[in-house]
């Protein structure tokens, strides 16, 4: 019988437990622990697809210095020597890193031990600060601790659940489809999504708001004043568990003097704000989930506080059903909350406003160089580095070079930086390139450690492969670098004992006034630690785990009362103007993960969507003139983009999305982030990422193309590409300014190489201005390439299907060059539901020619939508136009 390892995703903060088995021949095989509580055995596409993310193709192999390959001594020893030498010379604050929600816990408590404990500066700050910050501030502010009060139980024990912010469908799918399936049971349970744009999370939606990005606070600032209006505020749980209430209102009734108000200030209809305040107010049972689209502006905390406030203020929290719900973005985001790995906080949930806190964490370590005031946050971070107030700068296990906004000044600042470490697992990452030290990190299913999902639940990930060459465990290389620049207490021998110390710190001196607190984890052995099960914190000593926080409406304040905050809605920093109209919101597709690092090297993730878009709206468009399609610039005051360009009435009048995954390793002017507004959070330092000012106008190049290749080619500066993986090929999207002088020696060039003997053949017409050539190797297509003067291409995706035939008859290549299947080919198209690779061709037959009339249908013909869901709402909208 093959060995199964049970571990957790590497993914998204659900953290859904994962079985992994091997065959005698190494084959990996992926599918849902039924027994996780997260998930109960089912996966989203990301996680089915795991297993084809896990070669070793482009990996770091060994540590380099300025490129050079060198042994593991002679880089340790560097980083040692340059970091000690910056300190002695510029103080510690001189020195920073930048971590991220893809380390394990036992990674990132070494990181921030040796940066805020022994080097003694904040200057430690990690990717979380992108996406949970204002989360992690308002839950501070509300409740005196970072605690995420419910579990993934009360979403079905709901009556009324709140998606706002979320586009849980496709950033949190599994938890969307325990939703789902909720309501499917409890038809009564009803679903409110508030999102600007007509997202797939609308269709379980029995009310959509469509709200003017911005104005969340103002929609819960009025629900507040609303609350009151109606007689819905609990006095009695108000007077006995929490502090504000009054000030609160006070502030509401300015700022919401009457749903009306509301409404316009929204941007939303009378009707649709009545209709929600009724059902929030009516509704006992609610639980108001919110992310990205709420962390992710520069008043991200106050929309956090003010979401709070209408559960204190309703004594809705703490019970079965209800409460608020922060989504985590990564695996980890939680997990390094715990040990302090934001520049604003210390270890195990202690702060620098406390220096009695101080005075425990430096005598916990045995340390006098603890740290005594908050680093630098992110985009500060960054600046520094560009200034040169910071002169060293470590990276770990992220890529902030296309991830973090107003990305072109992060890359200068990169290369401004007098000695910058990566520590990475990936060799061609965008930020891997500014490397002067470059270290090989282990990644997902090489390494053991703990991660902490978004209900508090801490579960293990386990090893189940060898890492590739000289690759180590970040607390490996961490310790290794305190060690040699003469600190002590960094002598693990391995996670368990990292682990052990980090419970220990949790309940060191805790008098149940902290609420992280898994001090009965401090005494596990190696075997339990190998074994451990999922649990919830806090776990003190004599406890299971905590499925609920403040049930007994005791808070973690010192006077145990929660704080409802008052809240000034404000408009985003840097608004429109007539060089830039429309508002860019940025966020995430459905197959892809943060810079596609992991799942750019599936191909059936590609399949939905494999080249870096924009939305727009119908008005929009023809305003600008562009048409759905074709190549659109992007401009903001920071930076521009090239894209795909989508015309869609899903997205709000007024405003444009783009996804946030490509990099230049996928495409060339792909990347949005040198777009993104770098204006942050004044209490956070969250960046604005849902609302960057904007232009966006028609592209035309000379010429329009794609390639499809076995190999992959590197089509240099044309003026657009992208890049996707296909099953046994690439695929690329290109255009140029300027066409070349002849195309039939420019495409032999590209596609052949050197190889002048190669089997070829081609079509120009030159009045036309189309050019496609097939190269052949063994009477197997080897690369083909399709040249038009504008966007309108033949389909693509049925020439993808002839790299599986063994042998191209005449036949066929006459009709791939005629940009035709043929008689009796069919054309699958483009991939809907990435789990069982169904075209959208295939599809919208079998909806016209069978009669399926409902996704259930659809997946009992052709399985489309029966594994993780999320490509339902796409098959329902499918099934109305087709039908139509």
């Amino acid at each position: 019988m093959n060995p199964i390892t049970k571990t957790t995703c590497p993914y998204c903060g659900v953290g859904c437990g994962v079985l992994v088995e091997r065959d005698a021949d190494g084959n990996v095989s992926v599918r849902g622990d039924k027994e996780h509580p997260a998930n109960y055995g089912r996966l989203c596409s990301k996680g089915s697809a795991l297993a084809e993310t896990l070669d070793f193709n482009d990996r770091v192999l060994a540590p380099t210095i300025h490129g050079e390959a060198v042994e593991w001594d002679v880089a340790l020893d560097t980083v040692a020597a340059r970091l000690r030498s910056i300190i002695d010379t510029h103080g510690p604050d001189a020195v920073g890193f930048y971590v991220s929600g893809q380390l394990l816990t036992e990674d990132y408590y070494v990181a921030n031990k040796l940066m805020k404990g022994f080097i003694g500066s904040g200057n430690i700050d990690t990717n979380s600060r992108l996406c949970m910050s204002s989360s992690v501030a308002g839950h501070k502010r509300a409740f005196g601790s970072d605690s995420v009060p419910g579990c993934y139980e009360d979403l079905e024990e709901a009556d009324l659940i709140v998606l706002t912010g979320s586009n849980t469908a496709w950033c949190h799918p599994v938890l969307y489809q325990r939703i789902v399936k909720a309501k499917k049971a409890r038809p009564e349970m009803k679903v409110v999504v508030i999102d600007p744009r007509e997202t797939a999370t609308c269709d379980a939606a029995d009310l959509h708001l469509p709200l003017k990005p911005g104005t969340d606070s103002v929609l819960f600032v009025g629900l507040l004043a609303e609350l009151e209006r109606l007689g819905a505020i609990d006095r009695d749980y108000v007077a006995a568990h929490t502090d504000g209430l009054d000030a609160a209102l006070h502030h509401a009734r300015f700022a919401a003097p009457s749903r009306a108000a509301v409404a316009d200030r929204c941007g939303l209809s009378a009707d649709a704000v009545d209709r929600f305040y009724a059902l929030w107010a009516g509704t006992e049972r609610t639980v108001t989930v919110y992310s990205q689209g709420i962390n992710q502006t520069s008043s991200g905390v106050d929309k956090v506080n003010a979401i709070i406030n209408c559960h204190l203020a309703t004594g809705r929290i703490g019970r079965v059903g209800m409460g608020p719900f922060s989504f985590t973005g990564q695996p980890n985001a939680m997990g390094g909350r715990e040990v302090g790995a934001l520049a604003n906080q210390l270890a195990a949930h202690m702060d620098f406003d406390d220096p009695a806190q101080i005075d425990r964490v430096g005598r916990f370590w045995n340390s006098a160089r603890v740290a005594t005031g908050p680093g630098k946050k992110a985009v500060d971070l960054f600046r520094a580095a560009g200034n040169g107030e910071i002169k060293a700068l470590w990276i770990m296990a992220t890529n902030p070079a296309v991830s973090m906004p107003d990305a072109l000044n992060v890359r200068a600042a990169l290369s401004a930086c007098e000695f910058v470490v990566v520590s990475e697992a990936i060799a061609d990452t965008d930020t891997a390139k500014f490397a002067d030290v470059l270290l090989p990190a282990l990644t997902w299913g090489e390494k053991d450690g703990t991660v902490t999902n978004s209900e508090r639940r801490i579960s293990r990930q386990r090893r189940f492969l060898a890492g590739p060459g000289e690759a180590r465990e970040d607390w490996w290389i961490l310790s290794q670098v305190a060690r040699r620049m003469g600190y002590a207490g960094f002598d693990y021998n391995g996670p368990a004992a990292i682990f052990r110390e980090h419970a220990a710190l949790s309940g060191f001196e805790n008098v149940g006034t902290r609420g992280f607190d898994i001090s009965g984890m401090a005494t596990i052995d190696d075997v339990a630690y190998d074994t451990l099960a999922p649990f919830q914190w806090p776990r003190p000593a004599g406890t299971l785990g905590t499925l609920r926080r403040f049930s007994d409406g005791r808070f973690d304040t010192l006077d145990g009362r929660a704080r409802i905050v008052p809240v000034d809605p404000r408009p985003p920093a840097n608004g429109t103007d007539s060089d830039y109209p429309l508002v860019l919101n940025t966020g995430r597709v459905r197959d892809h993960w943060h810079t596609m690092t992991r799942t750019g090297k599936s191909p059936r993730l590609a399949g939905h969507i494999a080249e870096p878009f924009c939305s727009i709206h119908p008005d929009d468009a023809a305003r600008a003139g562009i048409e759905d399609g074709e190549l659109v610039r992007l401009h903001s005051r920071w930076g521009r983009s090239v894209l795909r360009v989508e015309v869609t009435p899903t997205q709000r009048q007024g405003e444009v999305f783009a996804p946030m995954h490509w990099n230049d390793r996928f495409g060339q002017c792909g990347r949005i982030n040198p777009v993104v507004n770098p204006a942050t959070d004044p209490i956070s330092g969250q960046p604005e990422f849902k609302h960057t000012p904007v232009r966006v106008e028609a592209y035309h190049p000379a010429w329009h193309g794609f390639i499809l290749s076995r190999r992959r080619i590197e089509a240099g500066d044309t003026g657009y590409w992208s890049r996707a993986i296909g099953r046994g090929f690439w695929q690329m999207q290109i255009a140029g300014d300027q066409a070349p002088a002849d195309w039939a020696t420019h495409a032999r060039e590209l596609l052949c190489g050197v190889d002048a003997n190669a089997e070829w053949l081609e079509f120009h017409d030159k009045a036309g201005g189309s050019y496609r050539a097939a190269r052949f190797v063994g009477g197997r297509l080897e690369s083909t390439i399709f040249i038009g003067r504008d966007h309108r291409l033949p389909a693509h995706d049925w020439v993808a299907s002839l790299f599986g035939v063994d042998r191209l008859e005449s036949r066929d290549r006459n009709w791939l060059l005629a940009g035709e299947p043929g008689p009796g080919r069919k054309d699958a198209g483009r991939i809907v539901c990435a789990c069982f690779s169904v075209g959208i061709n295939t599809l919208v037959d079998a909806i016209r020619d069978d009669g399926l009339c409902s996704p259930e249908e659809i997946g009992e013909a052709l399985k489309a939508g029966t594994n993780c869901g999320s490509c339902v709402p796409e098959l329902r909208r499918l099934i109305a136009e087709t039908t139509a």
